[in-house]
C-alpha cells in the first residue's frame, strides 16, 4: 500500500541548504529520501535529524550524474514509499579556480560540474516525473545561485551551471505544467561550509562585508533557503517557473 505520508526526495541532502530543507521537510510531515554523493557520516547525521522530527527516512548514496544510479535510486524509493509528492533538485559541486585567470581553469572539472549540477538535475527530474505526476500536488524546486543571475568571482562552470538552472527551471515549468510546478531559490553569499571553502581566511572579513552592505544586515543562512523552499511547497500553488532571490536584499540595493 502506498504511504499516506506526502515524501520528499532531497538531493545533496547531508548538508548545508539540503539538510536544512529534508529537516524542514520533517518537521512539516513528510516522509524524506535522503541523498548524498560522498559525505555519508554527515547524510546519516540528516537522516537521523528528520527521524528525530517524526519521519520515516530513507538515505540513498548516489551520484546525480550517473543515470542508471539516478533510475536505481527512484525505483527503490518507490519500492519503499510507493509515492513522490516533492523532488528538491540541491545536488551541487564547483571548481577550484583563480579569479580572472582562465588558463587556471581545468577543463575536467568544467565539465564534473555540469555533470552534476545541471545534467544530474535534469535526469532526476526525469527518472521522477512518473511518480510526480500520481501526485496530488507535486512540485520541484531547485538549487541555483545569485551567481547565475549577476555577475560575481565565482568559478566560471560553477555560475554558468547555475545559469543554466535558471533555464532549466524556466523551460520545465513549461514542460511539466499544470500538473508540476517547477521553481527554484538563488541564494546570495551564505554562512557555512561552502562559504568558508570558497573564501577561505578571507571568510571572517569577505562575509562581514556583505553583511554590512546587505539591507537586512546578515548573509542568508541555510535555514532561511530552506524556509523559502518550504513555502514554495506548501503555498504559492499559482507560482511556476519562478526564481525566488534570498539574499537580504543586497541584489536589490547594488
Amino acid at each position: 500500500m502506498p504511504d499516506p505520508r506526502p515524501v520528499a526526495l532531497i538531493t545533496g541532502a547531508a548538508s548545508g541548504i539540503g539538510r536544512s530543507e529534508a529537516i524542514a521537510l520533517a518537521r512539516a510531515g513528510y516522509d524524506v529520501v535522503i541523498n548524498y554523493s560522498q559525505s555519508e557520516r554527515a547524510a546519516k547525521e540528516t537522516e537521523q535529524a528528520c527521524a528525530d522530527a517524526g519521519a520515516a527516512t530513507m538515505l540513498i548514496k548516489c551520484d546525480v550524474s550517473d543515470e542508471a544510479g539516478v533510475r536505481a535510486m527512484i525505483a527503490a524509493l518507490e519500492a519503499r514509499f510507493g509515492r513522490l509528492d516533492v523532488l528538491v533538485n540541491n545536488a551541487g559541486i564547483t571548481a577550484p579556480w583563480k579569479p580572472k585567470d582562465l588558463e587556471s581553469l581545468d577543463l575536467g572539472d568544467w565539465d564534473r560540474v555540469f555533470a552534476v549540477n545541471v545534467r544530474g538535475m535534469f535526469q532526476v527530474t526525469r527518472a521522477a516525473v512518473p511518480l510526480l505526476r500520481k501526485a496530488e500536488k507535486p512540485c520541484i524546486v531547485n538549487t541555483a545561485s545569485i551567481v547565475g543571475l549577476r555577475p560575481g568571482p565565482q568559478p566560471l562552470p560553477y555560475a554558468a551551471s547555475k545559469a543554466a538552472v535558471v533555464s532549466l527551471t524556466k523551460t520545465l515549468a513549461w514542460n511539466l505544467g499544470p500538473q508540476i510546478r517547477v521553481n527554484a531559490v538563488a541564494p546570495g553569499w551564505m554562512e557555512g561550509d561552502w562559504m568558508e571553502r570558497m573564501l577561505g581566511d578571507k571568510y571572517a572579513d569577505l562575509m562581514g562585508k556583505r553583511a554590512r552592505a546587505t539591507p537586512l544586515k546578515r548573509c542568508v543562512t541555510a535555514d532561511d533557503v530552506a524556509e523559502t523552499m518550504m513555502s514554495l511547497v506548501q503555498g504559492n500553488r499559482f507560482v511556476t517557473g519562478e526564481v525566488i532571490v534570498i539574499d537580504g536584499g543586497f541584489a536589490a540595493s547594488t
